[in-house]
C-alpha cells in the first residue's frame, strides 16, 4: 500500500521568455514518512531545478489509486463514492476515496477513470473530477529495506556471540586496561 505525501517547493523559475520568477509547486512522494518524503524530494528535483529550492510543507494525501497515462502530464483529482453495507449491523455507509487520473481534459479524465474502475463490483459515482495543482509523482521504484523477524534473530544472535566472546577474554583484558589508564592518569597527576 502506498502512503502519498504533497510536497510544496519554492524556487526561482526561468519561464520560456526568460523571466525569472519564484513559484511554489505541489509534487506527490511515496515515502513512509515525512522525513523520508522530503530526502526523496531532494533526490528527485536536485538534477532538474538550478538553483536552490526549498520545502514548504509536507503533508500526508489519500489516494486510493493513482492512473497514469503516458500521452498526458496534467493530472486530476476525481472523487469517486460508493455505499458499502456493514456485514454485521446491516447498515449502509457511503464511502468516498479520491484518485488521481493523469488526461489532457475533464471529459477524457473521468472516462479513464470509469474505464479503470470498471472492474469494481460495487455501483459507485463519480461527483467530481477536476485539475489538480500537482506537478508531478514520484512513486516509489525500489524496495524498501524492512528488517523482518528473521533479521532480527540474526541481529539478536550476532549480539549474543560478540558478548560472549568479549567475556571469553574480556576479565583479565579489562584488569590489565583499567590499571593501565589508572597508571597513565597518576603520571599526569605527578607531574
Amino acid at each position: 500500500m502506498n502512503s502519498w505525501y504533497t510536497v510544496k517547493v519554492k524556487y526561482i523559475k526561468q519561464f520560456e521568455d526568460g523571466r525569472l520568477k519564484s513559484v511554489t509547486e505541489p509534487y506527490l512522494v511515496d515515502a513512509v514518512s515525512f522525513t523520508e518524503a522530503e530526502a526523496r524530494i531532494y533526490e528527485e528535483l536536485a538534477p532538474s531545478i538550478r538553483g536552490e529550492f526549498a520545502i514548504n510543507g509536507i503533508a500526508k494525501t489519500d489516494y486510493a489509486d493513482i492512473f497514469h497515462y503516458d500521452d498526458a502530464d496534467e493530472w486530476y483529482k476525481c472523487k469517486v463514492t460508493y455505499i458499502s453495507v456493514d456485514a454485521d449491523s446491516g447498515k449502509e455507509k457511503k464511502i468516498s476515496q479520491n484518485f488521481l487520473v493523469s488526461a489532457h481534459s475533464v471529459k477524457e479524465a473521468y472516462a479513464r477513470l470509469e474505464e479503470s474502475l470498471s472492474g469494481m463490483m460495487v455501483s459507485y459515482d463519480i461527483p467530481s473530477v477536476m485539475l489538480s495543482p500537482i506537478i508531478d509523482i514520484f512513486p516509489f521504484s525500489g524496495e524498501r529495506e524492512v528488517i523482518g523477524e528473521d533479521m532480527e534473530e540474526e541481529v539478536e544472535i550476532t549480539v549474543a556471540n560478540n558478548m560472549a566472546n568479549d567475556n571469553d577474554f574480556g576479565d583479565e583484558d579489562e584488569e590489565e586496561s583499567e590499571a593501565e589508564i589508572e597508571d597513565e592518569f597518576s603520571e599526569e597527576e605527578e607531574e
